[in-house]
């Protein structure tokens, strides 16, 4: 099958226009999957820290050690820059809350990014 002569050529052109279209669609599928994968990661290491912490006499601050080492060890330790623990009564429990603020940049790379918050839950075990 021969092209004709109006038609030779436009294969660059087109391959840049569909380039234009693809380019920002791939880049945000992978940012959409990097900051899914930064908030499930911070969760569970939230949740492990929550359950660390809320051991009979323990300090939170044992949570807040145990939720950054996690972190830093599944993803990285900038992601583990805004860890708290906090002890709290709701409905006649008493809870250990810990939660976790981190920003996971476009890409990965640098610039203003995706805002990501957890939260986690453990009831206090105290055998008083």
């Amino acid at each position: 099958m021969r092209v004709s002569d109006r038609e030779a050529g436009a294969v660059v052109p087109e391959f840049v226009l569909v380039l234009l279209v693809l380019i920002p669609v791939v880049a945000a599928m992978i940012h959409v999957a990097l900051v899914m994968h930064v908030r499930n990661t911070v969760t569970s290491a939230a949740s492990d820290g929550a359950r660390a912490g809320a051991a009979q006499r323990t300090n939170p601050n044992i949570a807040v050690q145990r939720t950054r080492t996690l972190i830093g060890t599944a993803i990285a330790d900038r992601f583990a820059s805004d860890v708290t623990a906090e002890r709290i009564d709701r409905d006649g429990l008493r809870l250990l809350r810990v939660t976790v603020k981190t920003s996971v940049p476009p890409l990965g790379v640098v610039g203003p990014g995706t805002d990501v918050t957890a939260t986690a839950h453990a009831v206090l075990q105290d055998l008083e």
